[in-house]
């Protein structure tokens, strides 16, 4: 519906929308409407997908708060590399916090509507924990290349002063990171369209909506994810190539089990979560196409399985992590505990 009140245009586009207002000054459209997100997914699918989401939410929410927990309660567990996994933690909470709530809304409530702010505020936050996120991957990696590779060397690089400061450097990257998509997500222009396909407020989508052809929106997403995204992926592809190197040479088989052990596992959650994101970001500025149906798929995968497996892999298959979380529900102390305490 479209009409025409005190030389103003207003549309709204169905019984769910809001009206936007559309002014046009010097051939200019300024508009900042309140999104309508259109959760693109067979409506006999619905119901079992906001389920799944919110079984995989409570997961996520129940593995990494244990895993603070547990690292915050036992002092020998605050190490450089519990730090790295107490990090990923918080953010795979704040991140699916930001998300699946939003998510789930979309998919039960018909024509969810965010007012602009919101839209813009939790899109800034997604994509700076995404880019904190792949940050952190990079540095365990890291950690685990100068453990295998320099064993001797590794109290005086890795040291808890040393990864602090590293992860206050990743939290000013990411802020640096998400600037340009703040400032041009703005100024988009919409002409006569509010409503996203799509279960959450996202800037591709807004740039696919939007009435404008100018490449620097879609360019800027493209040399953001090629710089944060695909340098951490070729750090930790290199760091843990080294170390299946290092690795394959010891002739014991054990020394073969625990490289399928630590590396492959790893890298699979890695996989799981690059993978579909350098695609989902990439692709676009390429000018290549997918569903809204795939780009859902592709966005709930790298965005909701990886927070979930992170403290199965990282975290609960680790001795010192299982005899604190035991501790923790059974009271009973670790041998390790009572010898300290002698």
């Amino acid at each position: 519906m479209h009409f025409h009140h005190k030389g103003q245009n207003y549309s709204c586009h169905c019984r769910y929308c809001r009206c936007t207002r559309t002014i046009k000054m010097n051939d200019t459209v300024l508009q900042e409407p309140d999104f309508v997100l259109d959760c693109r997914i067979d409506s006999d699918k619905k119901s079992l997908t906001a389920a799944a989401l919110a079984f995989i939410y409570l997961t996520i929410l129940f593995g990494n708060f244990l895993v603070i927990l547990v690292i915050l309660l036992n002092h020998q567990l605050q190490t450089p590399m519990f730090f790295y996994v107490g990090a990923l933690s918080v953010v795979d909470i704040v991140n699916s916090s930001t998300l699946i709530p939003q998510m789930i809304c979309a998919l039960l409530l018909k024509g969810s509507v965010v007012p602009n702010h919101v839209c813009l505020m939790l899109n800034a936050i997604v994509g700076y924990m995404e880019v904190l996120v792949c940050l952190i991957l990079a540095l365990m990696a890291y950690d685990r290349y100068v453990a295998v590779l320099n064993p001797l060397r590794y109290p005086s690089i890795i040291t808890n002063k040393t990864v602090f400061a590293v992860l206050l450097l990743f939290n000013g990257i990411g802020i640096i990171g998400e600037i340009p998509f703040i400032i041009f997500a703005k100024e988009l222009p919409f002409c006569n369209i509010d409503v996203l396909p799509f279960c959450y407020c996202e800037y591709a989508t807004m740039v696919r909506i939007a009435c404008t052809d100018d490449p620097k929106y879609l360019l800027s997403l493209f040399l953001v994810t090629v710089v944060l995204g695909t340098g951490p992926l070729t750090m930790i592809l290199f760091s843990y190539g080294k170390i299946a190197h290092a690795v394959l040479k010891i002739p014991s088989s054990e020394g073969k089990s625990k490289l399928y052990n630590t590396c492959v596992t790893q890298l699979l959650v890695i996989g799981t979560q690059f993978g579909p994101l350098m695609i989902y970001y990439m692709l676009p500025a390429t000018g290549i196409e997918f569903s809204t149906a795939e780009y859902n798929t592709m966005f709930l995968l790298s965005n909701a399985i990886p927070p979930m497996l992170n403290p199965i892999i990282y975290s609960f298959r680790n001795q010192e992590i299982k005899k604190s979380i035991s501790k923790l529900f059974t009271g009973k102390r670790t041998v390790a505990q009572i010898g300290a305490k002698k």
